[in-house]
């Protein structure tokens, strides 16, 4: 939570102590720029050896021919990549004779281009990662495949894309073309093509919500997105096949998951049966666990397997840009029992007035609704440490982020970790074929979630965790 603030004051609750330990009169939380260069610096980086990208086949994630790298977010080969770029340049649109379910392979691709257009939008090709001007390599590229809606897919499978922005640019003249997959939490637009429909706000209206958690017995109303993550469902990827984990993957991997702290989180979460939390000490305690996860962050980083490789300058850049996202990933996935159980029981202590429900905002009810649902898809996947080590280091090594000297270093160790990331899924879970691409467009959404948590003002959030706290460890116990 980047807060400059203190700790609102609390209503409510009881007499007696916490049965957690007491916060501190002003806990400071962590500024904005520049921190932690003191503690990284204290350590020198040391002799580590890391091999090289091995040039090695990989499959095309639309056609299934042999893949050349990443290209415009995704795992693809020359000619798709080719295709997806002279298609949106040239504003093409296609037409499909038949049910529009045309079977991409390599020999077939050239048979549809509508259905080969549809599948790599449908896979995360990041159309904003093309140059305008038509030259060679791509400006604002993801570290993974983008998620847009299936209505934004369809106006641009129509052309009506294409138009709207011809009619912005004549109105408007130029602005910026940043990629919205990047970097949500610079940008007060939604993730590529996620916003919550109004059937989906109408169905988490506030009677509902205040009803649910003010002790009423009601079912939950909540409506997930239902577009995240469809795309498998349309776009099945090859067979299966038999191969093994390369030796240096399974080292780098090893390295990663050394560099994690997956102790249990040392901030006392226990209280006391029937003493009522007030909204100041449940909100200090908030901050308490973002101050240790933050810090073990730190030390993860000195203990990276490439931590020699890039500057004490950049590091700090790429921390203070994506502490927060690297905290709620840790919170979904290895601390996730301690988080949806002490912590849920914590916060099933406090009772909220009717003012703070009635007060609460869009964006936390949006907040809410995506946290929820990534809660069940983590839940769902059932993320091992090996690939949240990985997740983590793909997402920390963001070479969009401004401020940076080695920016085309960061983007070699992204693909090597992407790399990596893939060979462990496709060897270790070989009936899944969809799973690495599932856990790549989950980043996105959790870079969206942590960007939007800062304009939640400071005094919602214990509601906030509180409902959330609740309707997963709800559901979970349902399962």
């Amino acid at each position: 939570m980047e807060r400059d603030e203190r700790p609102p004051s609390g209503g409510g609750g009881g007499g007696g102590s916490a049965g957690f330990l007491e916060p501190p009169a002003a806990l400071p939380p962590p500024p904005r720029n520049g921190f932690c260069q003191d503690e990284l610096a204290e350590l020198d980086p040391g002799t580590i050896s890391v091999p090289d990208d091995r040039a090695e086949q990989r499959t095309c994630l639309i056609c299934g021919d042999r893949a050349t790298g990443l290209h415009y977010g995704i795992i693809s080969c020359e000619g798709c990549k080719g295709f997806f770029k002279r298609s949106i340049c040239n504003k093409r649109v296609y037409r499909c004779s038949r049910d529009k379910n045309c079977v991409m392979s390599r020999k077939q691709r050239n048979r549809c281009q509508y259905c080969r257009l549809l599948k790599c939008l449908q896979m995360g090709m990041n159309r904003k990662a093309i140059r305008e001007d038509g030259m060679p390599g791509g400006r604002n590229k993801s570290i993974g495949p983008v998620q847009i809606s299936e209505e934004e897919i369809e106006r641009i499978m129509s052309g009506q894309e294409f138009e709207e922005e011809a009619n912005h640019w004549s109105n408007h003249g130029d602005s910026d073309h940043s990629s919205p997959g990047n970097r949500a939490s610079e940008s007060n637009q939604p993730s590529p093509g996620s916003t919550l429909s109004s059937r989906s706000v109408e169905l988490n209206g506030f009677m509902a919500f205040r009803e649910q958690y003010v002790g009423m017995s009601v079912p939950p109303h909540y409506q997930y997105i239902p577009h995240l993550f469809s795309y498998s469902a349309h776009s099945p990827l090859l067979p299966p096949q038999a191969r093994s984990l390369d030796p240096q993957s399974y080292s780098l991997i090893h390295q990663l998951v050394s560099a994690e702290d997956l102790e249990p989180l040392g901030t006392p979460m226990l209280i006391e049966d029937g003493y009522a939390v007030t909204q100041a000490e449940l909100f200090a305690l908030l901050c308490r666990l973002a101050d240790e996860l933050l810090f073990r962050q730190i030390a993860w980083i000195k203990k990276l397997p490439f931590f020699c490789e890039l500057s004490i300058k950049d590091y700090t850049c790429l921390l203070s840009s994506t502490w927060q996202e690297l905290i709620l990933l840790s919170s979904l996935t290895v601390y996730s029992k301690q988080i949806f159980g002490e912590l849920a029981d914590v916060t099933a202590k406090y009772s909220p007035s009717d003012e703070e429900l009635h007060r609460f905002s869009d964006e936390g009810m949006e907040v809410i609704e995506r946290l929820i649902y990534l809660y069940h898809k983590f839940h769902q996947l059932k993320v091992s440490n090996e690939e949240y080590a990985c997740m983590k280091a793909i997402n920390f090594l963001n070479q969009d982020i401004r401020g940076l000297a080695s920016a085309s270093q960061l983007e070699q160790l992204n693909k090597r970790y992407w790399y990596i990331c893939q060979d462990f899924t496709e060897y270790k879970y070989t009936h899944q074929p969809n799973r690495f691409p599932d856990l790549m467009m989950c980043l996105p959404e959790i870079r969206y979630i942590a960007g939007k948590m800062v304009n939640v003002p400071l005094e919602q959030l214990p509601l906030l965790f509180k409902v959330v706290l609740h309707s997963c460890k709800t559901s979970a116990g349902k399962e």
